[in-house]
C-alpha cells in the first residue's frame, strides 16, 4: 500500500520514529522477527515524507548483535534512505555504522544521540562520514552531569558542543541538529517546554551557529492525555501542532515523529493553540489546572 505524503506546509525534516518497539505494533512484528513487515514499515515512512529513519530495536540491540545486523541490512534492502541510529551506548552505534551500507543510502548515516555528558562517543566520528544529533538537554560541569533546565543552559550546550565537534572533529554544521528535547506537557510543572521554544529561538538567531539543525521528539508532549480535546479536536494531534506552530518559525527545521503525520500551524484561535500558549506561562499545579481544561467541557 502506497503511504500518501503528509502536508507539510513547514518544510519540516521528519526522521520517521516507527523503527521503535515503544510502539506496539513494531515491538510485535521485532519479537517475531518479521523481516518483510519491518521492511514494510520503513517503506511506509519514506513514501510518507520521511527524510531520515530513527532505527532501534530496544535492548536486544546491545544484546544480539546478529539481529541489530540483519535489521539493519533488511531496512537498507528495501529503501535507501538514511537510518538515524537511535542508541546512546558506543559499542552498539560501533556496530550499526561498520553494518550501514554507505554506498547504497542516498545520505550519511546520523548517530543518536551525542552528548556532553557521553563525549566519547565522538570516536565513531572516525568510522565513516556521519550526521549527529546533538542532546542539548544536559551538560558536563565539573565534570558531573547536569539537566538543562532554562533556554540559557540548553543553548549554551548547544553552541559549545556543536563549535567543539566543528573544531575537533572537522563537521560542517550543516550536519549537526540539535534536539532540545520537546517535554509530556501534563508533568512539565518547571517550564521545560518554554525553556526549549526560548532556546530554538536563540539558537536560530546565532549567527555563529548559522546552517544547524534543530529538532525536537514531538511525540513526547500529548503522553498520559485523553485523545480528544474539549473543542472535539484530536488533543494529541494539535497539541504537536501547537508546539511546532510556534518553534518552526524561531528555527525548528526537523521533527523526531511519525511521517504519515501531518504537521501542519494552527490558526490564531485554534482552542488548543491558545491553551498551550496559557500553559507555556505557568508553573507548579496551575499548569495542571489549564491542561485539564484542554480535554474537560
Amino acid at each position: 500500500m502506497t503511504e500518501p505524503r503528509a502536508p507539510n506546509p513547514l518544510h519540516l525534516a521528519i526522521i520517521g520514529d516507527r523503527i521503535n518497539p515503544g510502539f506496539k505494533p513494531t515491538r510485535a512484528l521485532l519479537e517475531a522477527e518479521d523481516m518483510p513487515a519491518l521492511q514494510a514499515l520503513a517503506v511506509r515512512q519514506v513514501e510518507a515524507g520521511a527524510a531520515a529513519l530513527d532505527f532501534t530495536v530496544g535492548p536486544r540491540g546491545k544484546q544480539d548483535a546478529a539481529f541489530l545486523v540483519k535489521a539493519i541490512r533488511a531496512v537498507q534492502q528495501a529503501t535507501e534512505t538514511p537510518l538515524c541510529f537511535d542508541y546512546p551506548d558506543a559499542a552498539v552505534q560501533e556496530v550499526c555504522l561498520k553494518n550501514y551500507d554507505a554506498a547504497r543510502a542516498r545520505g550519511k548515516p546520523i548517530i543518536n544521540s551525542i552528548a556532553e555528558t557521553r563525549w566519547e562517543m565522538t570516536r565513531l566520528l572516525d568510522l565513516l562520514p556521519c550526521r549527529v544529533m546533538l542532546m542539548a538537554s544536559e551538560r558536563l560541569e565539573s565534570g558531573v552531569g547536569k539537566p538543562n533546565k532554562t533556554a540559557a543552559e540548553i543553548a549554551g550546550t548547544a553552541k559549545r558542543c556543536a563549535l567543539r565537534l566543528v573544531k575537533e572533529h572537522g563537521l560542517a554544521l550543516g550536519d549537526i541538529i540539535v534536539d532540545v528535547s520537546v517535554s509530556a506537557l501534563i508533568a512539565d510543572t518547571v517550564g521545560l517546554n518554554r525553556a526549549a521554544l526560548d532556546a530554538i529561538g536563540a539558537i536560530g538567531a546565532d549567527p555563529a551557529l548559522k546552517g544547524i539543525h534543530i529538532s525536537g521528539g514531538i511525540t513526547n508532549i500529548g503522553q498520559q492525555l485523553p485523545p480528544k480535546a474539549a473543542d472535539g479536536s484530536d488533543l494529541k494531534r494539535q497539541l504537536q501542532c501547537a508546539f511546532v506552530t510556534l518553534a518552526a518559525p524561531l528555527g525548528l527545521d526537523t521533527l523526531l515523529a511519525t511521517p504519515w503525520h501531518a504537521y501542519e500551524p494552527l490558526p490564531e484561535g485554534n482552542f488548543v493553540l491558545e491553551n498551550f500558549r496559557k500553559i507555556l506561562q505557568l508553573t507548579g499545579t496551575d499548569v495542571m489546572r489549564q491542561v485539564r481544561r484542554l480535554y474537560r467541557a
